[in-house]
């Protein structure tokens, strides 16, 4: 075997370690973060990060400490008093009278920023701000400073991840508000596991060492049994482990072409309009992000109403579902099982999520073939399934982890809210019955008359209309009413409960199977017109918008266009501003205060929203929403609003945003392309014209030097004196021209041209014309056509002169000697009508559009030029109000016409009517 003793240079292994310490692309201009990860308090995680930034500070690093809370440790308390610190921000909260009032430290974000350490700790990344804080969580906190490109140290705990929050052994004492997206474990750029053993955990315990909030000795003891510390010892110890692998797999997916994933592999997770979807959700999390699969969630929308309650607490699973990074779908039907299997095979879903309900009907329990997860599971064999058993109902689904202070409620106030279903199904029972009696008891006195078979028609009717205004438990209330009082006080024998004779029995279980079938397809119908039909809105607010936007000319329509959308769906007016193009707003509305106008700076900066309902900067009566682009934030929409968009709602809304910042944006890249093409033709045109100058200055001048010098380095017979001078005068002559035509360029360009127009013979033009010529017409025939009767004509002598002269310039260049050229001239109807004619080459056809462009040559031209003379005769002809054109001429040769709107001398027309009697 030949061993390989190439080792690879120094220098490249230091470029490669750079590289991957410092980064590469855009992530090089962000902060680096790194988190202290821990199972629970009292690991030593706080220790941790101040020693490491010690020595980071011994190496020359610049470091500053934001905040760290060192509970007493003596210990973190050395080590902190060593570190440089930035003071925090002193916040009193509480109310001076009542005897509550408290200070409290918090990290002075500004000052952050404005010192600008290289590194700054940071700890307790789970961190709840207090009120006023521009951030309600310290992790918001911990992005802003990774965007202003500041490194940062943290520590966290394992159940401060959202997806592990919901763990079985929290106590009921510690909070579960200061949770931390899994995001931003998932984007650490360094996890540094702290880890103890059980045994040393509980000694620290035993020692005070560890910082507990008010515990009960039950719970500190159930909480810190050596069972739970091994439990999350392993939870955290997987955790890092799976980072690891994934930090592993990317690599060797960057470094290879081989596959190192699990490529393709989606995991979906199903869920409701409980609290308990909490749960689903947070579990899809921990499973997609262990087997490195992507994670979406569906919740399917059926014909069913929702109460309030379960409105507000499916906006707070999708917001949830959001914030762990899943791909929300919501989808519409009234089959559960076939809607969910269209999504599975539309999304290529491999691994599925679902839970089983608490609330389970007599017959799914007996027939467990009924049960919705067995019959999804049947029907997606093919995919692999993980069933969540309930929970029992003495432990919570989850914890509520609203966005905001005003939000946070304990969770028996859900409980206090689940009746809220249970009597509207009260009411619409109670009006279900009562209508259905009303109506025996009206058919009472007419009975006789119109048969109890009628009467039956009668309530049938009406409960047939009742299932437009009621649900199904309503109506099955009414029709089991309906049927025991038709059958009691009409089918004879009348007023008893005795039902005789086959007939009268089958006709009651009739009467009780057709109310209930009617009412109950009646009111499924209806609620699904109303499903199809609030689908159906929303699908037409989002066409509408789009295609309005996309016909929409320029940014002000698309601003205009995006307003009168947003006020017909969302019933509220928002105020758009656009960005300058350096993250600054162009301009800034009268009505915001200073206070909100630091806000829209900072939303366009950041491009995160901000303002009312949201977890940043909430003081403000308004909320901002930023328009993201591809490269850069495009503005930001402003609103006023006392409700936050939630639910399905705020998805919409979303899709709203994101269709006006991709139309804003195509027309800022229209503007952008549009702005490039100008500079790459400025570029081409700089490029010819300095090209074509320089060819056609050097010829000239060449002439003028070498006559010049031939004169001056002797003498030479009077007949080659006059040749000489003969050169350079036809060389100034060409050098004027080009001269000429260039100026005359630029003044078109400029459109600085204004004719002087005065009365003009065209005879007189064409012998002028004609006569400047003289020499380079010798080897041609030149016919001159003006009729006797032509009248004098209003322009501009000179310019048409000069237009005239580079036409039949251009003529005696490029036909043949001996051939015709012809200038002729008629007034026809308020136009004079010029015409030059030659007998050349011609132009080839498609040539003939362009013929007038600056620069433009023919490609079998040989002759010298720079193409502006037919352009400039454009130009001139322009400047008066005419056309010209140009046309082949039978036989060979070409033709240009003149078409001038001009008037005619008084004169003229006194000596026609003269003439005429």
């Amino acid at each position: 075997m030949k061993l390989d003793n190439h080792r690879p240079d120094r220098v490249h292994i230091r470029a490669a370690a750079a590289s991957i310490r410092d980064g590469e692309g855009v992530g090089a201009k962000r902060g680096k973060l790194k988190i202290f990860f821990g199972m629970s308090s009292g690991v030593g995680k706080t220790l941790a990060m101040l020693q490491a930034a010690w020595h980071d500070q011994l190496r020359g690093v610049d470091v500053a400490v934001g905040c760290a809370d060192t509970h007493d440790c003596p210990d973190a308390g050395a080590v902190l008093k060593k570190l440089k610190r930035i003071p925090p921000r002193i916040v009193r909260r509480g109310d001076p009278t009542a005897g509550n009032a408290e200070t409290v430290e918090e990290m002075d974000l500004d000052a952050v920023i404005a010192r600008h350490p290289y590194l700054v700790p940071v700890d307790d990344l789970g961190h709840v701000n207090v009120a006023g804080s521009r951030h309600a969580r310290r992790w918001q906190d911990v992005q802003e400073l990774l965007d202003h490109g500041i490194n940062v140290y943290t520590t966290l705990n394992m159940q401060q991840l959202e997806s592990r929050c919901d763990t079985s052994d929290r106590p009921a004492g510690m909070s579960a508000d200061d949770t931390v997206p899994d995001e931003m474990f998932e984007a650490a750029d360094d996890v540094v596991l702290v880890d103890i053993t059980p045994n040393r955990l509980i000694d620290r315990l035993v020692d005070g060492k560890v910082h507990l909030p008010s515990l009960s000795r039950e719970e500190i003891k159930s909480y810190f049994s050596r069972e739970n510390i091994t439990a999350r010892r392993e939870v955290s110890l997987r955790l890092v482990a799976d980072k690891v692998n994934r930090q592993r797999s990317m690599l060797s997916q960057q470094e290879s072409t081989d596959d190192f994933g699990d490529a393709g592999l989606r995991l979906m997770v199903l869920f409701g309009s409980d609290a308990s979807a909490e749960r689903l959700i947070r579990m899809g999390k921990r499973l997609s992000y262990t087997m490195g699969m992507e994670l979406v969630a569906l919740h399917v929308k059926n014909i069913r109403g929702n109460d309030p309650a379960e409105i507000e607490q499916l906006s707070k699973n999708i917001a949830l579902a959001h914030e762990l990074g899943a791909r929300v779908i919501v989808a519409s039907g009234n089959h559960l099982v076939k809607t969910v299997l269209h999504v599975i095979r539309k999304e290529k879903i491999t691994h599925m999520v679902a839970g089983k309900s608490k609330r389970r009907c007599r017959l799914s329990r007996l027939l467990p073939g009924r049960d919705t997860v067995n019959r999804l599971i049947r029907a997606g064999s093919d995919l692999d399934w993980f069933v969540a058993e309930p929970l029992p109902e003495s432990m919570p689904a989850s914890s509520p982890n609203s966005s905001s202070e005003s939000e946070r409620r304990p969770r028996r106030a859900v409980q206090q809210e689940e009746p809220t279903g249970f009597r509207l199904l009260c009411r619409q029972c109670l009006l279900a019955v009562v209508a259905v009696s009303v109506t025996a008891l009206l058919c009472l006195p007419i009975a006789d008359r119109i048969g109890y078979q009628s009467v039956a028609f009668i309530m049938l009717f009406v409960v047939l209309l009742l299932s437009m205004f009621v649900g199904f438990r309503a109506i099955l209330a009414a029709s089991v009413v309906g049927a025991l009082a038709w059958g009691c006080l009409f089918m004879p024998p009348r007023y008893t409960l005795a039902f005789t004779g086959l007939d009268n029995i089958l006709a009651l279980l009739t009467f009780l199977a057709v109310a209930l079938v009617t009412g109950a397809l009646a009111s499924k119908f209806r609620r699904q017109e109303r499903l199809a039909q609030g689908l159906a809105e929303r699908t037409f607010a989002l066409f509408h918008l789009t295609d309005r936007l996309a016909t929409a000319d320029g940014i002000d329509e698309m601003t205009a266009v995006a307003k009168d959308e947003i006020n017909k769906y969302f019933g509220v007016t928002p105020i758009i501003l656009m960005s300058d193009g350096h993250g600054q707003p162009a301009e800034i509305p009268e009505n915001l205060s200073e206070h909100d106008a630091e806000i829209l700076r900072w939303v366009m900066q950041h491009s995160t929203k901000a303002g009312r309902h949201t977890d940043t900067l909430n003081d403000s009566e308004y909320t901002f929403f930023p328009l993201k682009g591809v490269q850069a934030g495009q503005g930001v929409v402003v609103v006023r609003s006392d409700k936050r968009f939630s639910g399905e709602k705020e998805l919409i809304w979303n899709i709203f945003l994101t269709q006006i910042s991709n139309a804003m944006e195509h027309q800022c890249l229209i503007r952008r392309n549009r702005k490039i093409n100008l500079l790459y033709e400025s570029d081409r045109l700089y490029s010819t014209i300095f090209n074509s100058v320089s060819h056609e200055l050097r010829i000239p001048v060449a002439t003028v030097m070498a006559a010049s010098d031939a004169l001056l380095a002797q003498e030479y017979p009077e007949e080659i004196r006059r040749e000489l001078y003969s050169q350079i005068f036809t060389a100034s002559n060409r050098l004027n021209r080009l001269i000429e035509n260039l100026l005359n360029t630029s003044r078109i360009e400029s459109r600085k041209i204004a004719p002087h127009i005065d009365w003009c013979d065209v005879a007189d033009l064409f012998n002028r014309v004609v006569d400047e010529l003289a020499d380079e017409l010798k080897p041609f025939r030149v016919t001159i056509d003006v009729p006797t009767s032509m009248p004098l004509v209003r322009l501009d002598f000179g310019l048409m002169e000069q237009a005239l002269h580079n036409l039949v310039y251009n003529s005696c260049k490029y036909a043949a000697s001996g051939t015709e050229i012809g200038l002729g001239a008629f007034y026809d109807d308020g136009d004079l009508v010029i015409q030059e004619s030659d007998r050349g080459p011609g132009f080839p056809p498609d040539m003939l559009p362009r013929v007038f462009d600056k620069f433009r040559k023919g490609d079998n031209l040989t002759s010298g030029g720079l193409g502006l003379g037919l352009s400039i005769a454009s130009g001139f002809v322009k400047a008066h109000g005419g056309t010209i054109g140009v046309e082949n001429r039978e036989g060979g040769g070409a033709r240009f016409t003149i078409k001038i709107p001009t008037e005619i001398a008084y004169i003229n027309n006194s000596t026609t009517e003269h003439d005429e009697r």
